[in-house]
């Protein structure tokens, strides 16, 4: 055996191991790398930067709006707008070049088209009126499985085809906030102040009890009286694409998973799995947008309960890996065991008191195959699927090299130019994300129209009677 064929860990020696280790890190050092990786991750987001130090979204091309966008050929979409000189012309990078716009600008051709176009096609998106935006919870206890990757590109694409998207970072590593070029400077521009609204409301409300009792109440501190005068739209802020809004996250917002229990020790009664959809709801929120995407923690605390009791439609993505199907099977189990314990135990009290009983439910519950490539993994993806049936979204979420350049670049594939690739290379590398947004947009239209036609059932029957 020559020396090239030793393992790379035979022969190490002690001496030079020991004179490459350097000095023991104390804190004071911790301090120093942390501000290393800051100086980094300002640089690194900085590149998608505009030179005032604001992100801006990239335009779009006629090929793209025509292909991805507004469902109409190129020469009828120039045509239209030689007729309507009053609608967006786009703008030439040369001489005869082709037209690019905004996606404000697209979307008022995409609502001319859909008042004159024809109505056989579809230029709006479908949304029943009168019903609420439908929450999207994307979660896992597991990291690295494409969790925020996969809620912020389905927000992209549903602010592409139209909607009205905010995004909720329940995550305190807040990488959501990072791709869309947010900083939260503490917990105060985060929910965390939804939150503590929402105890100190029902701890107003215990207080009055007490006081008719004629027993002390508990003072509310400083911190709970501020959060008190906090709504939910003081703490949404744009972000650069039009259509989409952000409520982010950072680091102090971890220090809710130490709170809230403390919060829950004082007042039992307070429903906290409740405190962000009762905030959004009553800040009308849910009137304000089509879509609410949440990020969630990758553990399952209360942040995470939180989203997800808030959730109408429960996405979980993994890797078609044996420990990651394992992993994420574990979660369900701690989704099924939390959620029975709290029903149960909210329920025993319910009973005794002849009040309506606790029943969390979701539209839909689906696992997301991500990072998956066909020639290494496709014999385990087919017996996940096999095992996992109409819980498994169908779509099996690709990796391509467009998504890894999209992630070292600090945004997302829609917001990747084209003419960085070929179109065909740039066409294959957002496909896989389209399909996925294909198989979430399925679920929300069929929930949606399920929800509208019982509207419509519900309405007939109390006319009926009167």
């Amino acid at each position: 055996m020559g020396s090239q064929d030793i393992p790379p860990y035979f022969n190490i020696s002690p001496d030079r191991a020991s004179s490459m280790l350097g000095d023991p890190t104390d804190t004071k050092d911790l301090a120093r790398i942390a501000a290393n990786y800051r100086k980094g991750r300002q640089d690194l987001v900085g590149r998608g930067l505009e030179e005032s130090g604001t992100r801006k979204l990239r335009l779009f091309s006629t090929w793209e709006i025509t292909r991805y966008l507004i469902p109409v050929a190129p020469q009828h979409f120039r045509r239209v707008l030689r007729q309507n000189p009053d609608l967006p012309q786009g703008r030439s990078e040369t001489e005869g070049g082709a037209k690019w716009f905004t996606l404000d600008e697209v979307q008022r051709l995409r609502a001319h088209f859909g008042a004159e176009g024809s109505k056989s096609k579809e230029y709006l998106p479908y949304r029943p009126k009168d019903l609420p935006a439908k929450i999207v919870a994307v979660a896992n206890f597991k990291g690295g499985v494409g969790k925020t990757s996969t809620c912020a590109h389905l927000a992209m694409s549903a602010a592409l085809d139209g909607y009205k998207v905010l995004m909720i970072d329940l995550d305190s590593q807040g990488s959501l906030s990072s791709i869309f070029g947010a900083q939260a400077e503490d917990e105060w521009q985060t929910v965390f102040p939804l939150l503590a609204r929402h105890y100190a409301e029902t701890l107003r409300a215990d207080n009055q009890r007490r006081i008719d009792r004629g027993d002390p109440p508990v003072a509310l501190d400083d911190s709970l009286s501020d959060a008190l005068k906090i709504k939910a739209g003081d703490l949404i802020r744009p972000t650069h694409w039009p259509n989409i809004d952000l409520i982010g996250a950072q680091l102090n917002l971890y220090w809710a998973e130490f709170q809230i229990p403390v919060w829950r020790m004082t007042s039992r009664g307070w429903k906290l799995w409740d405190a962000l959809t009762d905030t959004l709801a009553a800040d009308g929120i849910l009137d304000r947008y089509d879509l609410i995407f949440l990020d969630t923690p990758p553990a399952l605390g209360y942040l995470t309960i939180n989203g997800l009791a808030a959730a109408d439609i429960l996405l979980v993505p993994f890797g078609a890996s044996f420990l990651e199907f394992d992993s994420t099977g574990r979660f369900f189990d701690m989704l099924h065991s939390t959620f029975a314990s709290i029903e149960d135990s909210e329920n025993t009290a319910a009973r005794a008191l002849g009040r309506e009983e606790l029943h969390f439910e979701w539209d839909a519950v689906r696992a997301v195959l991500t990072r998956y490539d066909a020639s290494q993994q496709a014999e385990l993806a087919g017996l996940i699927q096999s095992y996992l049936g109409s819980s498994l979204s169908p779509h099996r979420q690709d990796f391509t090299a467009l998504i890894g350049q999209a992630g070292e670049q600090v945004h997302g594939i829609y917001e990747a130019d084209y003419r960085d690739f070929n179109r065909e290379t740039y066409a294959r590398g957002r496909e896989t994300f389209d399909r996925t947004y294909a198989a979430f947009k399925s679920l929300l239209l069929g929930i949606w129209r399920r929800e509208e036609l019982a509207d419509r059932v519900s309405h007939a029957k109390t006319e009926g009677k009167g």
